[in-house]
């Protein structure tokens, strides 16, 4: 099973870029969230989400082309690597998300970058970012323009719950990590 020590590893020989490493945090964050929202578990699902970008950097345009038979050279189990493949179900591949743990991580993948976003506008960062907040910034479609706001409702439906649940669960998850991915906020500088 991965670890998330051995998902760093892998991390490292691809990802060098410091938001991507942000972002990959923010994953692994939330999926930490996630898996003790759903009883699973958590080291196992956060390892899942820090490796899910692995080939981005190098091949941002073939993003995912060159995941699946580099990870299970590297010993990672064909699900772990489908559970990273479905997280790009309908943008760049047809591996549609079947597990909870599949369902998370097409679901956070974006929305931990709206709520990065909002948590750089605040003072004391995401250290007390709320639901309601999130939710009004979620809205203005010209916020975070590029994060996809459709796919992570429609993420929300295959978990079966609701984007305000699940927002929360993600601010949970990621605040521990406030210092590491610089979401401490203006206040703390």
């Amino acid at each position: 099973m991965l670890t998330l020590e051995r998902a760093k590893e892998l991390n490292k020989e691809m990802i060098t870029e410091h938001h991507l490493i942000i972002h990959s945090t923010n994953v692994m964050a939330a999926m930490g969230a996630m898996a003790r929202h759903f009883g699973e578990d958590e080291e196992h699902w956060k390892a899942i989400g820090y490796l899910h970008d692995y080939d981005y950097e190098k091949y941002p345009d073939e993003h995912l082309e060159h995941t699946e038979k580099p990870l299970l050279e590297a010993g990672l189990e064909p699900e772990e690597v489908r559970a990273i493949l479905s997280h790009g179900y309908k943008i760049l591949n047809d591996v549609r998300p079947e597990t909870n743990m599949e369902k998370s991580l097409f679901t956070v993948d974006e929305l931990t970058g709206i709520i990065e976003a909002c948590a750089r506008m605040r003072p004391n960062g995401i250290t007390d970012l709320e639901v309601k907040s999130f939710m009004k910034k979620f809205k203005d479609k010209r916020f975070a323009a590029k994060c996809d706001r459709q796919l992570i409702l429609d993420g929300c439906e295959m978990l079966g719950m609701d984007i305000k649940d699940v927002a929360a669960l993600c601010i949970d998850g990621m605040r521990p990590y406030a210092a590491e991915i610089g979401l401490l906020g203006t206040a703390h500088e």
